[in-house]
This record gives structure tokens, sequence and C-alpha cells, in this order.
């Protein structure tokens, strides 16, 4: 599952990305902003997510300051992509780009949601997928699932 903030106008605002990389599979966190990005991100997966952790890579960045805290409350361990290598982040990288279909890049993204984001992941999760031969995200996942469980 890779993690990543896209941030709004002058990095006031930010999304939080939860993407599983195998099913492209999407989730997004609203987050307040403010100076509490770091609690945001320590918290919102742990609400999102639930008992369907099992690992985040997560970018560097202030907002990861409380990755241990993640760590411990979660029970998950955080894995972190080499300093300036975008390339240990492609499936994350590449829903971010989707996602300026609907946020466009300077856009302040605190009005937004959860709602709003619940129908922007919904979305994108039914929308079929070259690199998945034409199924949806929401396909695959549904077929992790029931095969993990």
């Amino acid at each position: 599952m890779g993690r990543g903030p896209d941030h709004g106008a002058q990095n006031r605002s930010a999304i939080a990305t939860l993407v599983e990389r195998s099913t492209r599979y999407l989730l997004l966190v609203h987050m307040a902003g403010g100076n509490n990005r770091a609690e945001d991100l320590r918290d919102g997966p742990i609400r999102a997510l639930g008992p369907l952790l099992a690992a985040l890579t997560w970018d560097q960045g202030s907002e990861m300051a409380k990755h241990a805290e993640f760590t411990t409350a979660a029970g998950v361990p955080v894995y972190f992509c080499d300093p300036h290598s975008p390339w240990q982040r492609g499936t994350n990288e590449n829903t971010n780009g989707l996602l300026r279909q609907y946020f466009p890049k300077f856009t302040n993204l605190s009005g937004y949601g959860p709602q709003h984001l619940a129908r922007v992941a919904a979305a994108l999760n039914n929308r079929p997928r070259l690199t998945l031969n034409d199924e949806t995200p929401a396909e695959r996942f549904a077929r992790l699932l029931t095969t993990h469980t």
C-alpha cells in the first residue's frame, strides 16, 4: 500500500492517497490541514483501512514525523522510499496524476470533504485500467480480499 499526500495551493491543504499496488485500489483521506499534518497522516490511514493494513511505503517529508506512532498504533511497519527516488513510488505517482483530473494543481484541497473524496475514489476504482487487462481496481481488490480471507 503506497501512501503520499497530494498537496494543494501553496501546500496549505492536502489529501492523503492510499493505493494498493497490485490492484491499484485507491482510498483518499481528507487532511484537515494546518499544523497537524503529521497527526493526520498518523491517524487517517488507520481510520480509512482499519484491519486491511499490512504495510505502508511512505514518501519522505516532515508530515511523516509521526510514522513511529503510526506503527505502534496500527501494528504496521512503515517503509520509506529512498530520497529523490520517485520511481520507487510509481503506482502512487501515477495515481496522483489521475487525481489531477479532479483536483488540478494549485487547487485549495481543504474544501473537499470525505464524501467528495469517496466519490472521486469510487470513480477511479470503477474505471477499467489497461495495466489490469481492462479490469477495474475494485474488481481486482475484491478478488484479492476473497483470496486472503
